[in-house]
This record gives C-alpha cells, sequence and structure tokens, in this order.
C-alpha cells in the first residue's frame, strides 16, 4: 500500500453526510408513525364517543315519547338496549311506570336537548392509586369500554282529563360496550 492510500480518509464527506441523512430519515419515519399510531387511536376514541352519545340520546327518545298506543313497544325497545343489572330489574323497576302510564291514557312528546360525555373508562381493570369506574360498571370481562353521559330532555304529557305537564328529564346513563354494541348499563336521575 502506498502512503497515498494510508492517508486517505476512511469516510468522505458525502458519506458523513448520507449517514447522517439516513438517521435523520429513519428518526423522522418512526416519529410519523408514532403520530399516525395517535391520530388513528384518537379518532377511534372519538368514534366511540360519538356512537355513545347517539345511544344515549336514542335510548332516552324511546323513554319520554312513551304512549298508551306504544308502550309495550317502547319498554320492550328499551329493555333491549339495556345491559347488567339494569336489563336484570328492568321489569320489576318498569312495571309502575307501564302502569300510571296505561292508567292515565298518556299522551307524550318529548325531545333530547343535549347530551355529553361525563366520563370514560377505556381500561376497567384499576392500577392501584387510582379511581375505581363509575358504580354499577359492568365486569371488564363483559364491556370492554364504558362511558357516563349525560342526558338532558324535556317532555309534555297531556293525560286524560288533566292539564299538559312539563316533565324535565336530567339523566345520567352508562354506556358499555358489550361485542361491540354499544347498550346501556346504568340509569340514574340527576337533580
Amino acid at each position: 500500500m502506498s502512503d497515498e492510500q494510508r492517508s486517505a480518509p476512511t469516510w468522505s464527506v458525502f458519506g458523513i453526510a448520507s449517514a447522517v441523512l439516513a438517521v435523520v430519515a429513519a428518526a423522522a419515519l418512526i416519529a410519523i408513525g408514532v403520530l399516525w399510531s395517535g391520530h388513528r387511536a384518537a379518532i377511534s376514541e372519538r368514534g366511540f364517543q360519538g356512537r355513545a352519545l347517539q345511544t344515549a340520546a336514542d335510548w332516552t327518545a324511546v323513554l319520554i315519547n312513551m304512549n298508551t298506543d306504544n308502550v309495550e313497544t317502547s319498554l320492550q325497545q328499551l329493555r333491549d338496549g339495556t345491559v347488567g343489572d339494569l336489563n336484570t330489574g328492568f321489569d320489576a323497576s318498569i312495571a309502575p311506570y307501564r302502569d300510571v302510564v296505561k292508567a292515565l291514557r298518556s299522551r307524550t312528546a318529548g325531545e333530547v336537548e343535549s347530551v355529553s360525555v361525563e366520563v370514560m373508562h377505556n381500561q376497567l381493570d384499576v392500577p392501584p392509586g387510582q379511581r375505581p369506574p363509575a358504580p354499577a360498571a359492568l365486569p371488564p370481562e363483559l364491556a370492554g369500554r364504558t362511558c357516563t353521559v349525560l342526558v338532558v330532555a324535556t317532555s309534555v304529557s297531556d293525560n286524560a282529563g288533566s292539564k299538559p305537564t312539563t316533565v324535565r328529564w336530567n339523566l345520567r346513563l352508562g354506556i358499555a360496550e358489550v361485542d361491540g354494541t354499544l347498550m346501556i348499563s346504568r340509569l340514574e336521575s340527576v337533580r
């Protein structure tokens, strides 16, 4: 080997620049992957929240628009949309309401005014030191995600022989995702 070959640098300026650009490109690809993953997770979460809000609004609309003529079908539709303890005790807790609607020959028209997500629970197994999920949450093996939705609605009931009555509904509904279907797991009146 000649002296000229021994003193030649191992890396040229272009080689070093290429290596730096490769490292920068790899870091950019990793950053893009992380950002894209976070973006997709946020979109999925917003989709779930939107479906939960719609489920709560639809279920409440059936509840507040119950009339003498549709009481049986409405109650069946409400029951079919519930899960857990709410579903188990549904008939016992709703039977008196059914009887009142029929006895009063009630005609009700209602409208959901607003719905909002109060609390989200994506992981029902809570690590030590953190708050437990909302009361009456479904077991983790039954519901993958739950949330609590607040619903504000108004209905006007016209009962046979009396003046129309305006009823304001302030409800807290537990929404649970069970096998990909959103269902009502908790019903609470908020005063």
